[in-house]
């Protein structure tokens, strides 16, 4: 593993577990020498797995559309920072650069970024591992649906089975190198 793309909210969320999360993600991948790629915001989830990564000794890769830079949400101590004109570039960028996906919890843009690259995985444009996890249960209720998506006939068991999920960071990474032991 030498990089990994991290989906998470811009907001910190109400409940400290999911800091928690970031906090202990940013210390493992600096740990694993794995560097992090993400979204290059400054705020919440995001700013905090990033700051994690950079605090224990790790490398950071920001990728910002401008607008968003302009808006001063842009992290200002990364390693590295790209800056591209539109949210579709910021995530195909963001994969090219890694060698796998983990999603945090998050609101509307975390869905958006995991569920764009399920559905790449499911066309064959990506081929890296995408792992969930599920701290707190948060992601529960759209397994459930995931899951009601392969029951009525619109999920294919094996693209529902291209999401990998995991209920701690150890189990996340975990997956992630397993997916590459065995290619």
């Amino acid at each position: 593993m030498h990089s990994i793309v991290v989906y998470c909210a811009s907001s910190p969320g109400t409940n400290p577990v999911y800091k928690d999360a970031a906090v202990e993600l940013g210390e493992k991948m600096a740990g694993y020498n794995v560097r992090l790629i993400y979204g290059g915001g400054g705020f919440g989830l995001m700013g905090t797995v990033a700051d994690s990564v950079l605090r224990n000794g790790g490398e950071v890769t920001g990728v910002i559309p401008n607008f968003l830079a302009d808006l001063e949400v842009a992290h200002q101590t990364l390693t590295e920072i790209h800056f591209v004109e539109t949210m579709h570039e910021r995530k195909f960028k963001m994969v090219q650069l890694s060698k796998g996906v983990i999603a945090l919890p998050g609101g509307y843009g975390t869905y958006d970024e995991l569920f764009e690259i399920l559905a790449w995985r499911q066309l064959k444009l990506y081929d890296g591992p995408i792992v969930l996890l599920n701290i707190n249960g948060y992601y529960d209720l759209m397994l459930q649906q995931l899951d009601r998506g392969v029951q009525d006939g619109f999920i294919k068991p094996e693209n529902r089975d291209l999401l990998l999920v995991a209920d701690t960071v150890d189990e996340g990474l975990a997956l992630i190198q397993q997916f590459w032991e065995a290619v």
